[in-house]
């Protein structure tokens, strides 16, 4: 029994609190809200007057808001007027929805079905967006094009089987790409031409990269095989220079002796006596390094060979060993001394090792630069 009555007390509470925040919402002006929640609370209660008065009157005055809204976009020259009127009807459908669910509130407040209205502003309002894109493609301008392809984009949300609209989206979108050609790369000054070094997977790579870190949508990159007769941009690639220097020798000579027994004397069992003599020796320390550079001039230019930005990049390549040796008594040097004259001289690479080093470098450094001038401004 104390189970029960505990059960009605607190459905009789949060009937009472969610009457009273019906209540607030509708005296807040927030009408739709105030419907939503009346509507609710009438499947528990369908003969609560007090909820039956709220939600009567905040749907009137909902409908109220909406149809003022509707007028005046109606009376107005904007070419979205549609779009906004049809977004009045969705919110209005929105609200019959909200009712219907409750068949106390539905029968109650008879609500309209705003589902004809919304059919013919939609229309409309892909309509009205399809013709402001009409008009920015009648620009010729990549601009014109690229704000074109988003009205239709738009058009076409409204109105999305619409084939008419959606070849006219393909067409602005092909208009608004701003094409760039990658020349391959051209050798200028080169010294060393026997190398074997894979120019064409070098442009491959180049193009990939600037391919996949692209973040311009309304920007492709091209090589000179693919079928674009005329660029919006080419991108010419020259080497300057490769140098491979000569070997640079540095040496260093240092002194070293130790004092090491030269004879014992035994004079009887304990007693013994040591004659010293020092020994010397040079060692010598070569280190032996060589340098290596190469240039590349990266050159971007409009469709009227302008240039509209170049830069240099360079790679560079450092190796460096040491040779150690010496000259005079062996017995005179330490372990360290003996341990570094033991280790093995490495050998240099080879030229086209280097050139290959400074090739990958060179792309690197000439792909991101390209990618940074372009994601800078597209």
């Amino acid at each position: 029994m104390k189970a029960k009555l505990y059960l009605i007390i607190l459905l009789a509470v949060t009937t009472l609190y969610s009457c009273k925040t019906a209540k607030k919402m509708y005296a807040k002006g927030q009408y739709e809200q105030a419907v939503s929640l009346a509507a609710k609370e009438l499947a528990k209660k369908p003969n609560d007057a007090a909820l039956q008065d709220i939600i009567l009157n905040a749907y009137q005055y909902a409908i109220e808001d909406h149809e003022t809204r509707i007028n005046a976009q109606l009376l107005s020259q904007s070419d979205l007027r549609y779009e906004k009127i049809y977004s009045e009807y969705q919110d209005l459908q929105r609200l019959y929805n909200a009712i219907k669910k409750y068949p106390a509130a539905y029968q109650l407040v008879n609500p309209t079905d705003y589902t004809s209205f919304i059919t013919t502003y939609k229309d409309q309002a892909g309509n009205a967006r399809e013709q402001r894109g009409d008009a920015l493609m009648n620009q010729q301008t990549k601009t014109g094009y690229k704000n074109a392809y988003y009205e239709f984009q738009k058009a076409l949300s409204l109105k999305p089987n619409d084939i008419v609209i959606k070849q006219k989206m393909d067409e602005a979108y092909a208009n608004a790409l701003t094409h760039v050609v990658i020349r391959p790369v051209v050798r200028y000054g080169f010294q060393y031409s026997s190398f074997s070094y894979d120019y064409q997977a070098f442009d491959y790579d180049l193009l990939r990269y600037v391919q996949q870190n692209n973040r311009g949508q309304f920007l492709a990159f091209h090589n000179n095989a693919d079928p674009y007769a005329v660029a919006d941009n080419t991108v010419d690639l020259r080497f300057s220079d490769i140098n491979i220097g000569r070997y640079r020798d540095q040496r260093s000579t240092r002194d070293v002796s130790k004092q090491i027994i030269a004879k014992e004397i035994v004079h009887k069992k304990d007693s013994v006596t040591y004659e010293y003599i020092t020994v010397r020796a040079k060692v010598t320390t070569t280190t032996r390094t060589l340098q290596a550079d190469g240039l590349l001039q990266a050159s971007i230019m409009d469709q009227n060979n302008r240039r509209i930005w170049s830069n240099t990049f360079t790679g560079d390549y450092r190796w460096m060993t040491t040779i150690t040796t010496y000259t005079g008594d062996e017995r005179a040097l330490s372990d360290n001394d003996k341990k570094l004259i033991n280790q093995r001289p490495e050998f240099a690479p080879s030229n086209d090792e280097i050139i290959r080093t400074i090739m990958n470098e060179l792309r690197y450094k000439t792909a991101c630069g390209i990618s940074d001038y372009y994601n800078a401004r597209y």
